[in-house]
């Protein structure tokens, strides 16, 4: 099994639409795809870490959403609580998006190709210091963490909050 992401913008009507139209691509080609507000994505790393914690906790019985999709989007939010995590989500509007696809290697482009039909691809995932408000609401980095180690370790800070989401409380 492996994963891929694409990023991009994306314009939301209806977001169970939009999620039902994810889960009928999902099944189409038998993978695993999860949609996340990539302003709050701090780089390919983070999204990679919160994937691999989440595949851990699926194969060792610890994970908390039934859904693997869910699991990957409760570790990349930082959030202990499935419901705080849903703060990663998509929501309706025009807004940057990153498409996390788990499965096997063919599967996985199959299901990256009917994604592009619905987002306008572009590095939506990268860090950047534009992003810096928006993750240190999101992942709850105060100002006392900024000064000490430099706003352009927030992404670091962001990868701490994964790390931590099966120790705190």
């Amino acid at each position: 099994m492996e994963f891929k992401m694409i990023g991009g913008s994306a314009s939301i009507k209806n977001v169970p639409a939009f999620l039902k139209e994810l889960a009928s691509i999902s099944s189409l080609h038998n993978t695993v795809v999860q949609a996340m507000d990539a302003d709050k994505i701090a780089g390919e790393k983070h999204i990679a870490f919160a994937v691999e914690k989440a595949l851990r906790a699926v194969k060792n019985g610890s994970n908390v959403a039934r859904d693997t999709g869910v699991e990957i989007m409760r570790y990349a939010s930082g959030k202990r609580q499935i419901e705080e995590a849903f703060s990663m989500g998509v929501r309706e509007g025009n807004m940057n998006v990153v498409f996390v696809v788990l499965g096997e290697p063919d599967n996985v482009d199959l299901t990256l190709q009917d994604l592009m039909e619905i987002v306008n691809e572009n590095p939506v995932i990268n860090y950047s210091e534009s992003k810096n408000e928006t993750l240190a609401s999101q992942f709850s980095i105060t100002e006392q963490e900024i000064e000490a180690v430099g706003k352009d370790c927030i992404p670091l800070l962001v990868l701490e909050r994964v790390a931590l989401v099966d120790i705190l409380k």
